[in-house]
């Protein structure tokens, strides 16, 4: 029983391709989490203004819905192997300006915006490239087990990324950080250059509706797919409820270094204690892949999420007199980690809906809106977060944002009654 419990490794057993982009972006990833939390703590160093912290997002924002959808346009249409590779070297490119512009000691606030749309570009076109990939490495009934390992790489980098940049940051400086991100960048460069190509499927059932080239038009036919595809709709409309109205990272410089106490090493601790959550969510996924209503499943995981942002709210709220500064320490990282196992399972049923019911033809498109939605989804919320942060306060914005989002899953799941009854054994778009 415990065994049928832990995660299931045959992806990484049966793929040696599988296996080197898995190691190669869990690595990369750490980075990226590292220069995330490293952005956050110098723009709020040069202004000391939260909103100052969401407006990183408002310039992550714009990249990634632009090169989100054209990128995931061209892994449709292009090798995805050296559409990815060619977004991973421009990302490589942001972070050695990082490291440089920190090594310089610059001031500038806005190049920092500058690097973060580039690194936001980079990323909206490699990760439908690489994540479009992987049905073509393994079966569609492996889908939920990569998708669960790929949530624990994910949540790892949240959890190793976030502590090392604040262990970094306050030994070694941002130079530090960003430089160390820079050198991982190099293992996810490395593992699509050794992957062989992968062109569009020249099998696919449905050839005559494949783009002809990448472009407008076939960003297009992509939203007018989804139009007749309401199971894979839901997985975006759910996931922007609870990201743009319940985000708590742009709160988490101030309730670190002022509210909770602690610094660089408090915020990286706020940062990590989701995807610690998400790592133990994970760990007991083995059964993952026999649920049936992976719908419903996302729907009750998105409550969760709901409920963990707004105890985060309570608990900063409570260091104002109610709790000591260590309670409300642990009771905040407590909420977040029971945020973080809710999100995790609802990625891991979110991406396995896309990838098993959606054609190889629309994957790149459909994955390029994915990624709009789960990171763009994030930054628009971050924006919001941190002006209504600005009014009401960190902890009052957090209860409200989680309170909104398990209200927003209600009604939805009120209009919406057909995704609760998905059946993954006869997945359909």
């Amino acid at each position: 029983m415990l065994r049928s419990l832990l995660p299931d490794l045959t992806p990484l057993r049966r793929s040696p391709d599988f296996r080197r982009l898995y190691t190669g972006f869990t690595l990369s990833n750490v980075g990226s989490q590292m220069a995330v939390v490293a952005v956050g703590l110098q723009v709020y160093e040069q202004t000391g203004s939260t909103a100052a912290v969401g407006v990183v997002g408002l310039f992550a924002l714009v990249p990634l819905i632009a090169f989100g959808l054209y990128g995931g346009s061209l892994a449709d249409h292009h090798d995805r192997r050296l559409v990815g590779l060619v977004a991973t070297l421009v990302a490589f490119a942001a972070s050695l300006v990082a490291a440089a512009q920190a090594w310089l000691d610059s001031t500038s606030t806005w190049l920092l915006y500058g690097i973060v749309a580039v690194w936001s570009g980079a990323t909206a076109v490699s990760s439908p490239a690489r994540t479009s990939i992987y049905p073509r490495l393994l079966p569609p009934d492996l889908m939920p087990a990569v998708n669960a390992l790929g949530v624990v790489a994910m949540n790892t980098a949240l959890t190793a990324g976030p502590l090392l940049a604040g262990v970094l940051i306050d030994v070694g400086g941002y130079r530090t950080a960003y430089t160390v991100d820079a050198v991982l960048t190099l293992a996810a460069v490395q593992s699509l250059w050794r992957l062989r190509p992968v062109p569009p499927d020249a099998a696919d059932d449905d050839e005559e509706h494949r783009p002809r080239r990448a472009g407008l038009r076939s960003v297009v036919d992509g939203f007018a797919f989804l139009r007749t595809a309401p199971n894979v709709r839901m997985t975006f409309v759910a996931d922007i409820a609870a990201m743009l109205l319940a985000q708590p990272r742009v709160l988490f410089p101030a309730a670190g270094a002022v509210i909770l106490g602690g610094g660089a090493t408090t915020v990286g601790a706020l940062y990590a204690a989701a995807a610690v959550g998400g790592i133990l969510a994970m760990l007991v996924s083995g059964r993952l892949g026999s649920v049936r209503r992976q719908g419903l499943a996302i729907m009750v995981s998105i409550v969760g999420w709901g409920v963990g942002i707004a105890g985060l709210g309570f608990a900063l709220l409570g260091a104002d007199g109610v709790l000591t500064p260590q309670q409300a320490l642990v009771a905040a990282l407590a909420a977040m980690a029971f945020a973080g196992a809710a999100d995790s399972v609802s990625a891991v049923f979110r991406t396995t809906i896309l990838q098993t019911a959606a054609p190889d033809r629309m994957r790149g498109r459909l994955q390029g809106v994915f990624i709009v939605v789960v990171a763009g989804g994030p930054r628009l919320g971050e924006l919001l977060g941190g002006g209504v942060a600005e009014r009401i306060g960190e902890g009052w914005t957090a209860v409200a944002g989680g309170v909104a989002c398990i209200l927003a899953v209600g009604l939805l799941s009120l209009r919406h009654r057909g995704f609760l009854r998905y059946d993954a054994r006869h997945p359909t778009p």
